[in-house]
């Protein structure tokens, strides 16, 4: 496992696993979560690795997650969730993220009791504003407690200490759910999320990161940092290549991420 540095955590976040000895951990292999789950073990905590695997979330996240849990040296539990057949969530309606976050951290915490966990953690982060963030009272109702966020420390922050420790994670470009992909309204679906995790993946294998493939009336809208824009305008026949299997229309978002 990644090399143990206590003295870059804070002391908030050891005194929080002081108290807090045994906890369930909501992995999803990005770098907040990689890094709870390292500062838990490195602080001597009895925790248990949780990931949800769902459409909504792409094969290498859930790679990431049995890699990064690996290192530490850490059993990881996956739990299989139809997150279509709920109908507040494949609706798609502004409220989509609080009954996904709902059911996902409800099936974790019936887990996590069966394995003897009674508290379960995530990764939310003092840099997450609960603006336009429904999840976020999903988790406060369900009592998922967020020691990134109690601690004060920021994604920038974590992302240091990440690579202190070793952690692959460190430099991973922030990711969220396919279904971000989809407009508000439009009724989500297994096709369109497979349509649009190939296309990310296809354009990952040329080289492009930190970017989105989203639904735009049916069409493929790119949206990539402004430093690849360029890259992008030269190489349109690799990109027209790699996405149109899976879309016929093709849009670059000049405004970009």
């Amino acid at each position: 496992m990644p090399k143990q540095m206590e003295g870059f955590f804070r002391m908030d976040l050891k005194e929080f696993f002081a108290e807090n000895k045994k906890a369930a951990i909501a992995m999803s292999g990005g770098v907040d979560s990689s890094y709870l789950l390292a500062a838990a073990i490195s602080f001597g905590a009895d925790v248990g690795a949780y990931f949800v695997k769902s459409a909504f979330q792409p094969e290498f996240e859930f790679r990431d997650a049995v890699e990064v849990a690996n290192a530490l040296g850490a059993k990881l539990k996956v739990i299989n969730l139809e997150v279509l057949e709920i109908p507040n969530v494949s609706e798609n309606l502004p409220s989509r993220c609080f009954y996904c976050k709902q059911a996902i951290f409800s099936a974790i915490i019936k887990a996590a009791k069966k394995d003897k966990y009674m508290l379960v953690l995530d990764g939310t982060n003092a840099s997450d504003s609960e603006e336009d963030r429904p999840g976020m009272q999903a988790l406060r109702e369900l009592g998922v407690r967020s020691p990134l966020r109690e601690a004060g420390l920021t994604k920038d922050e974590i992302r240091r200490l990440s690579a202190r420790m070793g952690l692959k994670t460190a430099v991973k470009p922030a990711y969220a759910c396919l279904a971000t992909r989809i407009p508000t309204g439009m009724v989500i679906t297994k096709e369109l999320l497979h349509k649009v995790e190939m296309s990310e993946n296809s354009l990952f294998e040329l080289g492009y990161t930190d970017f989105r493939v989203r639904i735009f009336d049916g069409a493929a809208r790119i949206q990539l940092p402004a430093a690849q824009m360029s890259d992008a305008i030269l190489e349109r026949d690799a990109i027209i290549e790699a996405v149109e299997p899976y879309f016929t229309d093709i849009f670059l978002d000049l405004k970009g991420r």
